[in-house]
């Protein structure tokens, strides 16, 4: 796989970073098992280099409630500990990662500095993405994630029957709409119910799966059991990160194979989760893994193992969305993801936008991860703006 460096990047000093705190209303609210959210909140990740500049986006959210990082949280990282690690501005961004390595954690402040570091590097070069990895696929499938409808958690049998026929009647708008795949929020009390509903209007040829969050604990687990005869595609995230042991378990009594997300905060994290039998299947986020590097490292060791993998989203703008879609054309990705359109998420993208074309999204020409920000989007959605001088 390329991304190594057989492809040419531009050698140039990066002389300004500037990072922009955005927020960006939602369509309707999406929610999970763990947070219900009405606007995206997410920094931008700006470098100025001498020959050209890029973008990239750090997907931590408004609240430590996906892991433990958070949007303003990643600002005051970059800020205070990784942009000064690079004074002078020369660093190749394949050597990126080992420069900030001293600074613990926070894979999605360093991702989104990676990505906008080589993202420039590309551009200088008038190089994609695409042809730096070596992809040989344009397009990708589209899938969508939905989540539970309401503002909380049903309650009654009433709430929770007006929840599910609210899940079909999204769900059917989006399969009317081009959709190949669909991955359905679930927790304890929404979670047989709704799936065996959607089994029921749209058959078995519905590729179908689950995403807990980690709702669940290892005594809650037996419910998941139930789901076994579905066919799912898989079941994300079913226990907390940190039970590997307890998702090694439950693996072992499904047929579905366990998807793991928050578990894998690392390449290093996701190699011991799947040599522990912790699942079957990886998501691919390289916002929170660490960077597109990390994700190349990961996805290669998985196609190794024999583990499944699939690109996963996280209600990026489509600064982070155009990164997302070079994942999921990866040889690596042979399930469907929820990747999806912008107008899925935001009246007005902040970039791109992303289209639908007969259920698949096309791979930005670049070069670089071919996307720009719309600057009069950009000013208005803008709630903060820091200037890091490096050279």
């Amino acid at each position: 796989m390329r991304g190594s460096g057989s492809a040419a990047v531009a050698d140039q000093v990066v002389e300004t970073v500037e990072l922009y705190r955005v927020a960006m209303p939602l369509r309707s609210p999406f929610r999970s098992s763990r947070d219900r959210t009405v606007v995206r909140e997410l920094i931008l990740v700006h470098v100025i280099g001498d020959q050209a500049d890029g973008w990239g986006e750090c997907v931590a959210p408004s609240a430590p409630t996906y892991t433990a990082e958070y949007a303003c949280g990643a600002a005051a990282v970059l800020t205070e500990h990784l942009l000064p690690r690079l004074a002078g501005g020369r660093c190749p961004s394949l050597e990126l990662a080992g420069r900030l390595a001293p600074v613990r954690g926070h894979p999605m402040a360093k991702a989104a500095l990676e990505v906008a570091w080589l993202d420039a590097e590309l551009r200088a070069a008038c190089v994609s993405a695409s042809e730096w990895l070596g992809l040989r696929r344009s397009r990708v499938p589209a899938g969508v994630a939905v989540g539970m409808p309401g503002d909380a958690p049903p309650e009654t049998a009433a709430e929770r029957d007006r929840a599910v026929d609210a899940l079909l009647e999204e769900v059917e708008g989006h399969l009317a709409a081009g959709y190949r795949a669909v991955k359905v929020k679930i927790a304890p009390g929404f979670d047989l119910a709704p799936l065996v509903a959607l089994r029921d209007r749209f058959g078995p040829a519905l590729d179908l799966g689950a995403d807990a969050n980690g709702a669940y604990t290892r005594a809650g687990a037996e419910a998941l059991v139930a789901l076994d005869d579905l066919g799912l595609a898989y079941l994300e995230q079913p226990l907390e990160p940190e039970d590997l042991l307890g998702s090694a378990a439950l693996q072992r009594v499904l047929r579905t194979p366990v998807c793991l997300d928050e578990s894998l905060s690392s390449p290093a994290a996701a190699m011991l989760a799947f040599e522990l039998g912790a699942g079957g299947l990886a998501s691919l986020k390289a916002g929170r893994l660490g960077g597109l590097v990390a994700t190349l490292r990961l996805a290669e060791w998985a196609s190794s193992r024999g583990v499944g993998c699939r690109a996963g989203g996280m209600l990026e703008t489509g600064v982070g969305r155009a990164l997302a879609v070079v994942v999921a054309a990866l040889d690596a990705c042979n399930v469907v993801g929820e990747l999806s359109a912008s107008d899925r998420y935001f009246a007005e993208d902040l970039a791109g936008p992303f289209c639908l074309d007969e259920g698949q999204l096309s791979l930005p020409p670049g070069p670089g991860f071919g996307v720009t920000p719309f600057l009069d989007v950009l000013r208005e959605r803008t709630v903060a703006r820091q200037e890091v001088r490096l050279a």
